[in-house]
């Protein structure tokens, strides 16, 4: 008993004269499935995404931040260069993340308690948990870590 295709198994593919062959990809994307949860992917990629706890910083830390922050006050003119790390709360869920901003300070906001570092930035003083400049060690004679 002969095999049902063996008459035709071994012909070329017929290909049309007048409509070029489709790519395989445009062709896959006929077959692919529909997305049936509009957003699902996106919600599970946003449920991943890993947010970091803001830690509370101690008292003496926060005394020195305040000194630092009076200072900034007193010298904004000289636009001092300044290494910044601050809390940038998540928009969408809870938690956040750390930042660190290095340039030079373009203004001090006291009203909103912001500064502007290099006219682009605008930090929260709310939320910064250090700042380290050359000019801070100069004048305290501290380390910094």
């Amino acid at each position: 008993m002969e095999k049902s295709y063996d008459d035709i198994i071994d012909l070329p593919c017929p290909t049309s004269d007048r409509h070029p062959r489709m790519a395989r990809a445009d062709r896959a994307a006929q077959f692919a499935p529909f997305a049936a949860l509009t957003g699902y992917d996106l919600a599970i990629f946003e449920a991943a995404r890993l947010t970091e706890r803001e830690v509370m910083l101690s008292e003496d830390i926060k005394e020195r931040l305040d000194r630092w922050h009076k200072l900034l006050l007193d010298i904004r003119d000289a636009m001092p260069l300044l290494k910044i790390t601050y809390y940038l709360p998540d928009k969408r869920k809870a938690g956040g993340s750390y930042k660190t901003a290095v340039g030079h300070l373009t203004s001090y906001d006291e009203h909103n308690k912001t500064v502007t570092i290099d006219r682009r930035e605008i930090i929260s003083l709310i939320d910064v948990k250090e700042i380290d400049s050359e000019l801070f060690r100069e004048m305290f004679d501290e380390s910094y870590t």
